[in-house]
């Protein structure tokens, strides 16, 4: 069955990884808009919404996110239909309870440092928000890739295009435009999501599915906020110990280092399902072959991008964020790291042991406060960057032995993963101290860059043999 499905998986990711350039590209071209029309301040107030958007979708979506890949070998069909209405209406009812409880005992003044306006809007967000992730999971698992990307597209245009128009139509509030802009397109498609599940599944209170969903989503909760404050902690930590401004400089070029991310998320968005197909199998040697392909493809493009990016951050911002450039590299690496420990996070999704999970994310976030403390204090919003990196790597050992030592499965080559990590990080730490050096940087990466092609010569022809496979046949 997981061989049936790898023309779609590649298919997916390839359409996956383009559909996301073309986000991102969206993005790029919008951002210097946005730092004109917005002072840094205004950006972190927006961006302050966005890290509590975050942090209340772990919690009213009680993580049951997290059982759809699984749900989907379980659950055929249209039981598999049913099973994604009914947890659909699970997590809206706990969003709705919660929205009712915060409107009673919120106080006059507001929570949050939020007036009472835009908490309401917050919590009633979050009633529908997961609709948009239960619709693009199953079309994900179901590898019915189109209209996934319909929906990225539909929320990434709507969403830039009423953010500019509602920030030109209110000068004296933009910081609330801009929230706007974000909240109502999202709020639109996931109305949409939430009756075609509603309709498709005709499942709304079944305990079976709950059970079920529960067992495997709740464990992760502590993962999902543990992860949040992972990715977002040091954003308010900065607010708190530098203020709004550095807040924005630091989002900006926290918003370069992850453009990688897109196109990583592109590939596991068509993985995932193909490894769960192929595990289920017991097909081990195909998952350890194509995987580490995948492994290399990054490493690569990372430190691609990481020699380019202080020229990215100069062409797209304007001159007041061109210190943000100091923050991509570490960030980037952040990302690759994240990327890496996801191979060990499906082994133990796969398994149903997500209490691993949340042990993990909440070791590594600890440690990751601790060096915000330590570090932001004594060398500013820049030192945020690397205890994020920190973090990440400390996360992936952490599954690394998880997967391994705990669960004693041993999917991947693990040395080999390590080992081309690490050479990633050194060369992209280099390149960071040559962000003002451009000769020496371009240099270096041409250096780095022909050694890894030659290294990595036959998974790099292998690697254009399967997109040229796919593209001349339509199969793997």
């Amino acid at each position: 069955m997981a061989e049936d499905n790898s023309g779609k998986a590649v298919r997916s990711g390839i359409w996956y990884v383009i559909s996301n350039v073309m986000i991102r590209a969206v993005g790029i071209f919008t951002a210097p808009i946005y730092t004109r029309l917005l002072t840094t301040s205004e950006t972190g107030f927006a961006n302050d919404f966005n890290n509590y958007v975050s942090i209340l979708y772990v919690i009213t979506g009680l993580c049951l996110i997290y059982s759809v890949g699984r749900a989907r070998l379980d659950y055929r069909g249209r039981e598999f239909d049913a099973f994604m209405s009914s947890i659909q209406a699970l997590s809206s009812f706990f969003g709705l309870a919660l929205l009712v409880l915060v409107m009673i005992f919120m106080p006059k003044e507001g929570l949050l440092g939020f007036d009472r306006l835009i908490v309401f809007i917050l919590f009633a967000y979050m009633c529908l928000y997961p609709s948009i992730d239960y619709m693009q999971y199953k079309l994900r698992f179901e590898y019915r890739y189109k209209g996934n990307i319909a929906i990225s597209l539909v929320i990434t245009l709507s969403t830039v295009a009423l953010s500019i128009a509602l920030i030109l139509l209110m000068p004296e509030d933009k910081g609330f435009a801009k929230i706007l802009g974000t909240v109502i397109p999202s709020a639109v498609v996931a109305l949409f999501c939430y009756i075609a599940l509603l309709i498709r599944g005709k499942a709304v209170i079944r305990p079976e599915y709950w059970k079920y969903a529960l067992r495997i989503g709740l464990p992760t909760i502590p993962h999902g906020l543990a992860m949040i404050l992972l990715a977002r902690i040091d954003v308010s930590m900065i607010s708190q110990m530098c203020g709004l401004s550095e807040v924005g400089l630091y989002t900006s070029g926290y918003t370069i280092g992850t453009l990688l991310m897109f196109v990583t998320n592109a590939i596991g968005n068509a993985w995932v399902p193909l490894f769960n197909e192929r595990l289920d199998a017991g097909n081990v040697e195909a998952i350890r072959r194509d995987n580490r392909i995948l492994m290399e493809a990054s490493c690569f493009a990372t430190i691609c991008f990481i020699a380019v990016a202080p020229e990215v951050v100069k062409l797209l911002y304007a001159k007041p964020y061109h210190e943000s450039m100091w923050v991509v590299a570490p960030v980037a690496l952040g990302t690759l790291c994240q990327y890496f420990y996801s191979n060990y996070v499906n082994v133990e999704i796969f398994y149903k042991k997500t209490a691993l999970l949340a042990v993990n994310s909440c070791i590594a976030a600890g440690i990751n406060i601790v060096l915000n403390y330590i570090f932001i204090s004594r060398y500013g919003y820049i030192a945020a960057a690397y205890t994020t990196l920190a973090g990440y790597f400390i996360l992936m050992i952490l599954h690394y032995v998880a997967t391994t030592v705990v669960l004693k499965k041993r999917i991947y080559p693990d040395g080999t993963y390590f080992i081309m990590l690490m050479m990633t990080i050194a060369a992209g730490t280099g390149f960071s101290f040559l962000c003002g050096q451009v000769l020496y940087r371009y240099l270096l990466a041409a250096g780095v860059i022909g050694v890894l092609a030659w290294m990595w010569r036959k998974d790099i022809a292998a690697f254009f043999a399967l997109i040229r496979g796919v593209r001349g046949d339509g199969s793997h």
